[in-house]
């Protein structure tokens, strides 16, 4: 599932457009300088902010960000009807260096399933749910809005 969304309000409420700025030229540089300010850190915590609106907006519950356990983080744990799930956000500023989902690799797999696990076993009202693992992509594409990508199911290769 493809979508394009703004990143938040706050950004959409400061975001300059063509007519504020000038030139088509003159907005596209201003609006990649403010891109390239913003550290990998902050990109990737926007990024986690827009795949949590994105999911809430479907319907999704969202249960914890940003959990961790003695196996890493994982970005979003949400509910998706009978379904829990684990969802990898991974942020670019472009595609130069491929799409973000492709920086899912196995040794991640493997290790959202052991956070999972390690989730699971936190939980105690959790029962009779399915468990899935998500992947959110998202690509920047000006200060306030960015293509999101969402792939469903994207460990299951059985």
């Amino acid at each position: 599932m493809d979508a394009v969304m703004e990143l938040t309000e706050k950004e959409k409420s400061t975001g300059s457009s063509v007519e504020e700025s000038g030139t088509r030229q003159r907005s596209k540089r201003s609006r990649t300088k403010e891109l390239d300010k913003c550290s990998n850190q902050e990109l990737g915590r926007r990024g986690e902010d827009a795949a949590a609106n994105f999911l809430h907006s479907r319907g999704y519950e969202i249960l914890e960000r940003n959990w961790t356990c003695r196996f890493g983080e994982a970005d979003i744990i949400a509910r998706d009807s009978n379904t829990i799930v684990f969802v990898e956000v991974k942020t670019r500023r472009n595609v130069e260096k491929g799409f973000p989902g492709e920086a899912v690799t196995a040794a991640k797999r493997d290790r959202y399933e052991r956070i999972a696990l390690a989730y699971l076993e936190d939980c105690v009202g959790l029962t009779d749910l399915s468990v899935r693992f998500d992947v959110i992509s998202i690509v920047v594409v000006s200060v306030n809005r960015a293509v999101i990508r969402h792939h469903i199911s994207a460990f299951s290769t059985l």
